[in-house]
């Protein structure tokens, strides 16, 4: 049984909201798309993940639903509740409501569908991954409503074929895959980390940057890197109605799938047809603004929303 564990975050008890929209969300330039009119509406995002807080306040009117797939609350299906804190912050950084209350997410009007696939421990198997993916393509809300992109901040350290063959499968199904990287970098551009499933080519790979569009020296980097965003010293939603400051690519990823929520709805409007999945990866990979480093380093860029 492989092992699956989150990607090791460092918590900063030391800040302050001072504003409702957070550093990382401004800098990829979220609000440009708001004031167009473009929200997240009709997209459901699915977080793979330690669970989230569903009663936080930031959280609870965008939870269109939820599942445990693991051992947890003696494996009460219907409790999907985070006791850990990463699936709350991963969760509020993609999609807390504008509400005037604490911050507001890269998409505030996106759903999200809880998949709580690793344990309050942070940690969990492969096959409670692809249980959880099979769960996101097969999924359909009250609505109709169907899974749009899939965010990971997860990894292992192995290649394993059921894991790639259900990653595959999304991909057919028209589903946006976004993977952290990994924190193991050694702050050389020039060698390669490899995380799965976010090496896989089908997966948008995400690295971390800090405020000063620098990157972060855990970042992973390697060739099949795609896209950087802000993973330092991010403040986000956490278990309790609380707010926490984290770091690591954990903490990139989420925005990157935030991002997706709003190109999809503005494009899908715009040509009036749904997006397949090729158009949204490279629709997504195009929105992007180079910060200087090597490809290595940073894939195409920074995830970028701004004119």
């Amino acid at each position: 049984m492989y092992d699956v564990k989150l990607l090791s975050f460092r918590k900063h008890n030391n800040f302050n909201i001072t504003k409702n929209i957070p550093g990382g969300v401004e800098l990829i330039k979220a609000p440009t798309l708001w004031k167009q009119g473009f929200r997240g509406d009709g997209i459901t995002i699915a977080v793979l993940d330690t669970g989230c807080d569903y009663n936080h306040p930031n959280l609870k009117n965008n939870i269109i639903g939820g599942y445990n797939f693991t051992g947890d609350y003696n494996k009460d299906v219907n409790n999907f509740y985070d006791e850990n804190g990463h699936g709350t912050h991963v969760a509020g950084t993609i999609a807390a409501s504008d509400n005037r209350l604490g911050i507001i997410g890269v998409a505030p009007n996106a759903k999200l569908l809880i998949l709580k696939a690793l344990s309050n421990s942070g940690r969990g198997n492969y096959k409670d991954i692809v249980e959880a993916i099979e769960y996101a393509i097969n999924w359909t809300g009250p609505n109709k409503e169907k899974v749009r992109v899939i965010s990971m901040s997860l990894g292992l350290n192995r290649d394993v074929k059921d894991f790639y063959q259900v990653i595959k499968k999304a991909v057919k199904n028209n589903i946006l895959l976004i993977c952290s990287s990994g924190n193991m970098g050694d702050g050389k551009g020039q060698t390669d980390e490899l995380q799965y499933p976010a090496i896989y080519p089908e997966v948008l790979q995400i690295g971390a940057i800090d405020m000063n569009k620098k990157i972060a020296f855990f970042s992973n980097t390697n060739s099949e890197l795609d896209i950087v965003a802000p993973g330092v010293n991010i403040i986000s939603t956490f278990p309790k109605g609380n707010y926490m400051s984290l770091s690591g690519t954990s903490m990139a990823a989420p925005h990157v799938a935030g991002a997706a929520a709003l190109l999809i709805e503005k494009y899908e409007k715009k040509c009036n047809k749904n997006l397949k999945h090729s158009e949204i990866f490279k629709l997504v990979c195009e929105h992007t603004k180079t910060i200087g480093s090597s490809k290595n380093e940073e894939g195409n860029g920074l995830i970028y929303l701004g004119s």
